[in-house]
């Protein structure tokens, strides 16, 4: 089937996306030996394609990975930090750092809990994509208590910036006289969006964990230990941001297991 040649890129682990474009619009990449553009289909499996005069072969596809880390604190959202923190690659075994893998979207350094990672880009595309509706759910706990006025305006929308967020919704778990312990389930992902509503609402976040993202449950899963994600769950996940999913026998039949780091 003939796709965009910058997600054919990405599938075999040649580059992300965004890199496979810049590949492409530098004149590096060529099908049936004509120099590709921006924007051009092909297949795979009918048409030449060369980067830098190599020929992808199909034995190069690397198998699809979906993973669910509960990345621990301190530990990045990237792939690499030239401040030699730890990723959330540095968990996984050697042979899958050599196969593309990446995370779904990003937990800042001082959050902890539920994180995806996967080296399949359309699947990043679709979960990350704004006007895809994948919910995450977290624990928060705030400092000091919260008044009802408070949690009515967060549960509305708050103005950061140039543009209100999403109605969210807010769950108050728990209060003590010095602090408050919420769920707050978003269907958004702006950057550092909680602590932001926290502090523009005059609170300081004390603790912030994810405990899913979509229907997918961290569950029992210990910090700095991942688990497949199980074929029914991929499939969820996909249903979850609109998207049609894809049928179950293109999908790997993953089982659970856990890993130490």
């Amino acid at each position: 089937m003939a796709e965009r040649l910058q997600k054919i890129l990405s599938q075999y682990g040649v580059a992300s996306r965004r890199q496979a474009e810049q590949l492409i619009e530098a004149g590096q990449v060529q099908v049936n030996g004509t120099v590709a553009y921006l924007g051009q289909r092909a297949d795979p499996d009918c048409d030449r394609i060369e980067v830098n005069q190599q020929p992808l072969q199909a034995r190069q596809r690397p198998t699809q990975h979906y993973l669910l880390l509960h990345k621990p604190l301190g530990m990045v959202s990237t792939c690499a930090d030239p401040e030699g923190r730890p990723t959330v690659l540095s968990v996984l075994p050697p042979d899958l750092h050599t196969v593309g893998m990446h995370p779904v979207g990003r937990l800042d350094t001082y959050t902890t809990g539920a994180l995806l990672l996967t080296n399949d880009g359309d699947f990043t595309f679709r979960l990350t994509h704004p006007r895809h509706d994948v919910s995450k759910t977290y624990r928060v706990h705030l400092e000091g208590q919260v008044s009802a006025a408070a949690l009515a305006a967060w549960r509305q929308g708050i103005q950061l910036n140039d543009r209100p967020t999403r109605p969210a919704q807010v769950r108050v778990l728990s209060t003590t006289g010095h602090s408050t312990q919420l769920e707050v389930i978003l269907q958004e992902g702006r950057n550092r969006q909680i602590r932001r509503v926290a502090q523009t609402l005059g609170h300081r976040v004390l603790n912030l964990h994810r405990i899913a993202v979509g229907s997918v449950a961290l569950g029992p899963l210990e910090a700095g230990a991942y688990r497949a994600l199980l074929s029914a769950e991929i499939e969820a996940l996909l249903a979850e941001s609109s998207v049609q999913p894809t049928p179950l026998a293109k999908l790997p039949q993953s089982s659970v297991s856990i890993l130490q780091s």
